[in-house]
């Protein structure tokens, strides 16, 4: 059984900034991409804009290990667990991220986590 379309959009942009390619990641997500961080009560707008805030996370390293992708012809489904690490400090926490594809790319993104209040601790 092939792996439904919208699934491969959403892995393939995962995999391509787990691998620092920015470029290839971008390729995935809509000029006018709509991301939900967590914690975060206002959503980034635009790829510019989203691509700005990335700059962000520099010194941090971000694994997320996908344990599971489910989609359909709107959503994708990806949950996974992350470990960020900077200046000797670790946490570990599971995510669950939703994600609207159209026409191949990325429009929407909401993610939800375990424990907000250490992720927001950690990256604050």
């Amino acid at each position: 059984m092939s792996e439904h379309p919208n699934a491969t959009v959403v892995r393939e942009m995962n995999e391509a900034m787990a691998s620092g390619d920015m470029e290839g990641a971008a390729r995935r997500v809509a000029d006018n991409v709509v991301w939900h961080e967590i914690g975060s009560a206002e959503p980034v707008r635009g790829k510019a804009a989203l691509a700005e805030s990335m700059g962000g996370f520099s010194g941090y390293d971000i694994k997320w290990d996908v344990h599971d992708v489910t989609a359909s012809d709107d959503h994708v489904i990806a949950l996974g667990t992350a470990v960020a690490t900077k200046d000797g400090r670790s946490l570990t926490y599971r995510t669950a991220e939703i994600y609207h594809v159209k026409d191949g790319q990325v429009t929407e993104r909401w993610a939800f986590s375990d424990d907000t209040k250490a992720i927001t601790d950690f990256f604050g």
